[in-house]
């Protein structure tokens, strides 16, 4: 009898759910967010911004996905979607999908089975979401939001983020480039909320609003605040929490807060609504750059509107460390598995700036790793095949695993974890640049917390550590990345494969005829390992990050320097002597007496070869030999002088 009746139950919630269908296609116009100036961005069927989406717990949603771009692939992605059950629509590309070819349509199709809160959406290919390709995702629990545990009058979305006047097309080139080595992350010239400047929010006396801050952005933390307002957090990254009152907060890119905002019982006066750059981030603080952004909370618009709102310090935002979860959920125990992760930033070969995770920085596999895990049978739990330089782990079902995360990096990252989220028991101050990184000691730390916060992105303080544990309890192939856009281009990211065997089993883990369609159309297989091939442990043909930089000298890299000074020297003695002498046709003696012809200056496309090592040669960095290189490109100047020169 309890199982007919809990059968006609599920029954009726399926029916009383609804289906979202949206048709949606990429493509590129003009637009000016920031009132400073028009540029290109990402449309949605030509339009911009991207509609913001509202469903309810336990929804159906389709999103065809129509590429409209000429020459980019493009995906989709729904962040914070635990998609339990439905791995293949998360849309990390060359993760849980191949990437969507021009005129191609991927279809993603999900329930929203286990999420309730504020969300987003965004590309998650090749920084398109900081060209405007992003919108807001939020999933009310039970009809109107019955379900939320707390009362308000009205709901209110505010999307945060920065913006740049140029594209991430442009701007990449630049970033990811010899010419900056430090990995300087390009400035934003604005900060932005609701995609505008200078916002108005219009309230009434009071009452008590819902607003829900979601930064969508790809770069900047956020401090945010209202001026002579308290605010109550009581949700975070869809995570409801126990009430936490607060003045301030710090908002990283990707992370999301829903606050109730009581109103004041007078129109006397309008408030600042204010932003504010999170300026430790920036390499430099150019000075036309406004790190205040000013937008109005306004009771009566027939009074002046508010100037910015100043504090007596930044240090007063919320720690989000010490919010309890609504449904206390106690703290997990001792690991099953434990990964132990360093963040650092460095240079390889070619002097270009990357990301690192224990000395590997994320090199995409050539198929995509959950095809890997859905074609490789029994060797699907061996983390070798999905290759060496994606830095892969496999967990087993149900393990507890911990996450030490040990940054050496002077910089603030928020990282995010796909498919979950995640308690976080440890998180340790910040560490002056002057000082050596503080590592996570597991014999020496502060008491975990009885019921620790829960959420899906955390950021680490420079130079410092946190720990986060999560249940192994969700069957599929997950990132786990910094949420700084450009740091993701850097590599910073790791591939959790969770219960492969689990994956294997589930039949809506099966590829869709969408799927493979997609794969087929770009070129790609949706069976083997890593380098694409079904024998299976042989990756000789994966893609692989570039080579690091020599320690020292090589054997031959000490020659070649010998010998660069001695025919340094002998050049300057050469031109010393001749530069003494006063000679006619001297462009010809010197070839004469040197015995060189003319005709044979250079081989056949020895010039094009310098001439493509030049910028490594002059900062000192080469493929094989800096000084060798440097040498060549010497002589290659000289004597391209030389016989200019002498056929005048």
């Amino acid at each position: 009898m309890i199982l007919r009746l809990a059968l006609v139950l599920v029954l009726l919630q399926h029916a009383l759910c609804a289906t979202h269908v949206y048709n949606w296609t990429t493509g590129w116009g003009y637009a000016n967010p920031d009132g400073i100036k028009r540029r290109e961005v990402i449309t949605c069927n030509g339009e911009f911004p991207w509609p913001s989406v509202r469903v309810t717990k336990g929804d159906r949603v389709i999103i065809n996905l129509t590429n409209g771009f000429n020459n980019s692939n493009t995906t989709l992605h729904v962040h914070g979607m635990f998609q339990n059950g439905s791995n293949q629509m998360d849309g990390p590309p060359m993760l849980t999908q191949c990437p969507i070819a021009p005129n191609d349509t991927f279809t993603y199709n999900f329930t929203v089975s286990d999420n309730a809160g504020a969300y987003w959406y965004h590309s998650h290919t090749d920084g398109q979401y900081e060209d405007g390709m992003r919108g807001l995702f939020i999933i009310d629990d039970g009809e109107n939001n019955k379900n939320f545990p707390y009362d308000y009058d009205e709901e209110v979305l505010l999307e945060i983020g920065e913006w740049y006047d140029k594209t991430v097309a442009q701007l990449k080139p630049d970033f990811l480039s010899l010419d900056n080595p430090t990995g300087a992350e390009p400035i934003p010239q604005n900060l932005l909320i609701n995609n505008t400047r200078n916002l108005t929010w219009n309230v009434e006396p009071n009452k008590t609003y819902l607003l829900r801050i979601v930064n969508t952005g790809g770069f900047v933390s956020q401090y945010f605040w209202l001026e002579d307002h308290e605010m109550e957090v009581v949700e975070v990254d869809g995570v409801v929490t126990e009430k936490n009152k607060t003045n301030m907060l710090y908002i990283t890119v990707a992370q999301r807060y829903s606050v109730l905002v009581r109103t004041k019982n007078n129109k006397d006066r309008n408030y600042a609504i204010m932003q504010k750059y999170d300026d430790s981030m920036l390499d430099i603080v150019p000075k036309n750059l406004a790190l205040n952004q000013t937008s109005y909370l306004t009771y009566d618009s027939s009074k002046p509107q508010p100037k910015q709102s100043y504090v007596n310090s930044m240090d007063d935002f919320l720690d989000d460390f010490y919010l309890v979860p609504y449904h206390k959920q106690k703290l997990l125990p001792e690991p099953d598995h434990r990964i132990e992760l360093v963040v650092a930033m460095d240079n390889l070969i070619s002097g270009k700036n990357y990301a690192f995770f224990n000395n590997i920085t994320y090199t995409a596999p050539k198929v995509p790793t959950l095809m890997t895990v859905l074609s490789s049978g029994k060797y699907a739990s061996n983390s070798y095949i999905y290759g060496t330089n994606t830095n892969t782990f496999v967990l087993k079902r149900n393990e507890i695993v911990e996450i030490v995360l040990n940054s050496h990096d002077t910089g603030t990252h928020p990282f995010h974890l796909h498919g979950h989220v995640f308690q976080t028991i440890s998180r340790a101050d910040a560490v002056d640049d002057s000082d050596p990184p503080l590592e996570y000691n597991p014999k020496n730390h502060t008491s975990f917390p009885q019921y620790p916060m829960m959420r899906d992105t955390i950021y680490v303080r420079p130079q410092s550590n946190f720990v986060i544990r999560f249940r192994a309890d969700n069957p599929g192939v997950w990132f786990f990345h910094c949420h700084i856009e450009w740091h993701l281009m850097q590599g910073l990211a790791i591939v959790l494969v969770e219960d492969p065997e689990g994956i294997q089993s589930n039949p809506s883990q099966q590829l869709t005829d969408s799927h493979k369609r997609v794969c087929k159309n770009v070129g790609m297989s949706t069976e083997g390992n890593a380098a694409g091939t079904t024998d299976w442990f042989n990756l000789a043909l994966q893609n692989k990050q570039e080579k690091s930089i020599p320690s020292g000298f090589t054997t031959k890299g000490y020659v070649a320097f010998v010998f660069s000074c001695v025919a340094g020297v002998l050049g300057l003695i050469t031109i010393t002597i001749y530069g003494l002498m006063d000679l006619q046709n001297v462009e010809e003696k010197v070839i004469e007496d040197l015995d060189i012809a003319p005709g044979t200056l250079l081989e056949e496309g020895e010039e094009e070869e310098i001439e493509t090592n030049q910028d490594y040669a002059k900062s000192g960095k080469s493929d094989g030999g800096s000084f060798e290189d440097e040498r060549k490109l010497q002589d290659f100047e000289t004597t391209k002088q030389i016989s200019k020169s002498s056929s005048k």
